[in-house]
């Protein structure tokens, strides 16, 4: 009989109010949904830009097998001394291979059937990475000799070349979710080879602001176009993600959904903002 495996996806968290929803909600989450593996993008869990040591052991505190990130990997300098010696804290594969980390990883879940997660990054409005579809290709057939689970977390800008990634990966991978822009879209769906897909996991932190920013600092930089200081928003609290069951004899998805859970207001108490400049 086959088995099926429960991977849960978190978005990209944003700073202290981000990995506070991560530690209060991850547990539950995992809980609830029976969750296998757990897999988060933390990219953004430093004062809202990059990771360090600490925000990276918080989260896999908390439940995070993995640690996917993406465009803001290296803000931190921190981050420079960890990446090449923890393998379960990835930066995108299509980074050139001399760049420190690693882009994939196979690790086993709490049942000890092996699942590998690769991370990803679009070139579209990014930086001018290698080919994700070659970098994709290439490693997938490597995965594959490990194990039939493959979860990816594609990081890009645009929804046509998330999609087009997805779609090229079709049947050779388990899932491939989006992340980057903050925003959880409602087109989770699995295609007809057997990957599920959603375009964008969303934000996991506060959702009363602009992508996790407070509102009139970003308002005024469109409007003036001068520097603001983009402090972390404090209100609203919310950690979003996805939920994939995938038949672990084919490495096929079975179900996926989009899950958004509120912090309760009580727990969401105001911190010292962290800020950045954009």
């Amino acid at each position: 009989m086959s088995k099926n495996l429960t991977i849960l996806f978190v978005g990209d968290v944003v700073g202290e109010p981000g990995r506070r929803a991560v530690s209060k909600l991850l547990p539950e989450a995992r809980a609830q949904y029976k969750a296998d593996f757990c897999v988060v993008n933390g990219e953004n869990a430093a004062g809202g830009a990059g990771i360090t040591p600490k925000t990276f052991a918080e989260l896999r505190a908390a439940g995070a097998d993995v640690v996917t990130t993406g465009d803001h990997v290296w803000d931190n300098k921190e981050v420079m001394a960890m990446m090449g010696n923890e393998p379960r804290l990835l930066r995108a594969a299509n980074y050139p291979s001399r760049a420190a980390g690693l882009g994939s990883v196979v690790v086993e879940s709490t049942t000890g059937l092996k699942i590998a997660v690769l991370n990803l990054m679009g070139r579209t409005f990014m930086k001018n990475l290698d080919c994700p579809f070659h970098v994709a290709e290439q490693e997938v057939a490597r995965l594959r000799q490990e194990t039939s689970v493959i979860f990816v977390d594609m990081h890009a800008e645009t929804t046509s070349e998330k999609i087009a990634i997805a779609r090229f990966l079709d049947g050779q991978v388990s899932a491939v979710i989006g992340t980057h822009t903050h925003v959880q879209t409602a087109d989770e769906q699995i295609f007809p080879q057997g990957t599920a897909f959603l375009c964008d996991a969303g934000m996991t932190g506060p959702h009363e602001s602009v992508l996790g920013r407070e509102i009139q600092p970003v308002i005024q930089r469109f409007i003036t176009q001068m520097p603001q200081k983009f402090e972390v928003a404090q209100r609203d609290i919310r950690l979003n993600g996805a939920v994939a069951q995938i038949d672990y004899e084919t490495g096929h998805a079975v179900s996926i959904q989009r899950i958004s859970i509120r912090l309760d207001p009580a727990e969401s108490g105001v911190k010292a903002n962290a800020f950045a400049f954009i």
